[in-house]
């Protein structure tokens, strides 16, 4: 389906065809009809599927052909569950609208909240948040949801495991019960499908990209090492390799750190990024990896969503992680757009069971790496 047979206004035609969006992913092109319709939904899609557009136009849409009064309470609201999620979705509505009269404000906790409120004080159309500072900006009387038509919820499975339930319970308190909820996880166990069923009415249901499917332009390869090797092995694939740009996940925001320090140690640049950093600390480790001043960025499995970094040659799981599906989303951050990418995965005797579970899951056994163990750089 390409995006111009959707009826959407000539600007933002203009801003996607700029952006190079022609034919609409399927979260996009099952999930726009349902969004423009005004019905609920319910929508199991992953990160890098383009749900963020498949939301994001169709809102914007709706906006630009409303009759809006004297009042600039917001119209639209997207919870997610990360201050990088939610800035990442600000940006990308930014540029989507670029053409149109209609105003988003980001709001996450983490730093001063002035400038949000300033930007709240001068009236906005859609707010991106975070569970948090949302409430205490509501709590203070600086914003109201009263006015709220469409409410999205998005990465609803990570807002739960954050333990945001009874946040955004309290947040549906201030929005009208009359209104279009739009759900969007990326898993659909039961407890998140009982929690959907209590906000959404009638939902159309959509569900793209299974979680086990792997790109085919990422070559995934598996090196079995003990726990005290890995980073003499992390070092010698840098070296292997000459990588320049690598995100790296652990299993543990300690584990991180503790990673990071060893290889500043040999030389390497590296920033750690997990939810005990400051929001500035994670934005300047994020800003110094995008340019290039940092090598490898260490990074956890949640503060690594919303994380969008194109070009990434190369990703490494130092610890493989419990779900198998996680490994999924991980090596996603490689080999995007058609781009060749590598994800190497190091397993220790203890993460077999691991392995298994993920190659059962992508229904192949990962091509074990060749750099022998033995020659090890320590």
């Amino acid at each position: 389906m390409k995006f111009n047979t959707l009826g959407l206004s000539d600007p933002i035609l203009k801003a996607i065809t700029e952006l190079g969006y022609i034919t609409a992913t399927p979260i996009q092109e099952q999930s726009m009809p349902v969004v423009l319709r005004g019905d609920d939904l319910i929508g199991c899609a992953q990160t890098g599927t383009g749900k963020t557009a498949a939301f994001g136009i169709p809102i914007l849409q709706l906006l630009s052909v409303q009759q809006r009064r004297g009042e600039k309470c917001p119209q639209a609201l997207i919870l997610a569950p990360t201050r990088e999620l939610a800035i990442q979705i600000g940006k990308s509505l930014e540029e989507y609208s670029r053409y149109l009269q209609v105003k988003c404000a980001v709001i996450f906790g983490g730093v001063s909240q002035h400038s949000q409120t300033q930007l709240l004080k001068g009236g906005v159309d859609i707010v991106v948040a975070t569970p948090g500072r949302l409430l205490d900006l509501i709590n203070q009387k600086l914003l109201s949801l009263a006015q709220v038509k469409t409410l999205v919820l998005d990465e609803a499975d990570t807002m739960l495991d954050m333990g945001f339930i009874h946040d955004i319970k309290r947040v549906l308190q201030h929005v009208p019960k009359q209104r279009q909820t739009l759900f969007f996880s990326a898993t659909m166990p039961a407890s998140i499908r009982k929690f959907a069923d209590t906000l959404l009415t009638n939902p159309v249901e959509i569900n793209v990209s299974p979680v086990s499917s792997t790109a085919t332009t990422v070559n995934q390869s598996v090196y079995f090492v003990e726990k005290k090797e890995k980073m003499a092995l992390l070092c010698t694939l840098i070296d292997a390799h000459r990588i320049e740009q690598s995100l790296v996940f652990t299993r543990t925001k300690h584990g991180a750190d503790r990673l990071a320090k060893q290889l500043l140690k040999k030389g390497i640049k590296t920033a750690a990024i997990h939810g005990n950093k400051s929001q500035n600390a994670r934005q300047k480790a994020l800003a110094d990896f995008k340019k290039g001043s940092v090598t490898l960025l260490i990074a956890t499995d949640i503060a690594a969503r919303g994380i969008d970094i194109s070009d990434l040659p190369f990703v490494f799981n130092f610890d493989l992680p419990d779900d198998s599906e996680t490994y999924v989303h991980r090596i996603g951050r490689t080999g995007r757009a058609g781009k060749d990418g590598v994800a190497i995965s190091f397993c220790s005797e203890d993460e077999k069971s691991n392995l298994k579970g993920i190659q059962k899951l992508i229904g192949f056994q990962l091509e074990i790496g060749s750099i022998i163990v033995n020659k090890l750089i320590h």
